[in-house]
C-alpha cells in the first residue's frame, strides 16, 4: 500500500482520523515516499513548530480552526477551506491561533530521499 493509516475503499471523515490533544502537536502519516509526503496534524491552541525549512514545496490545507504559518518572515492566517503553499528552503514556522487540524503535503525534487 502506499496510502496507510487510513481505511481503504471507506468514505470517512478526515478531520475524525486525528485528534487535538491538550498541549500537544499530533501527526498521522498517510503517505511517505522519495517524490512525496501526506501528514494529517493536529495542534492545541498556543503550540508550534518553530522556523525550519524543506527540500520539497509543502502546501497547507487547514481543516478546522486557524492557524498563523510564518513563511520567510511574512505572516499569513490559515482558516478551514484555505491552503497555503510553502516554496522549497523558505524558512517557515506554524502557529495554532486556535486548536486546528491541517494536512500537509510535501513534494519533492526528483531523486530527493526522505
Amino acid at each position: 500500500m502506499y496510502i496507510k493509516n487510513i481505511d481503504h475503499e471507506k468514505v470517512q471523515a478526515v478531520t475524525g482520523l486525528i485528534s487535538v490533544q491538550p498541549g500537544q502537536i499530533v501527526s498521522r502519516t498517510l503517505a511517505q515516499n522519495p517524490a512525496v509526503s501526506v501528514t494529517l496534524f493536529a495542534f492545541d491552541a498556543d503550540t508550534e513548530i518553530g522556523t525550519h525549512d524543506s527540500t520539497g514545496d509543502a502546501m497547507v490545507l487547514m481543516l478546522e480552526g486557524t492557524g498563523r504559518f510564518t513563511v520567510d518572515g511574512t505572516e499569513h492566517i490559515v482558516q478551514p477551506g484555505e491552503t497555503l503553499v510553502m516554496p522549497a528552503r523558505k524558512p517557515h514556522a506554524v502557529y495554532a491561533v486556535t486548536p486546528m487540524k491541517w494536512l500537509l503535503t510535501v513534494v519533492f525534487p526528483e531523486g530527493y530521499q526522505a
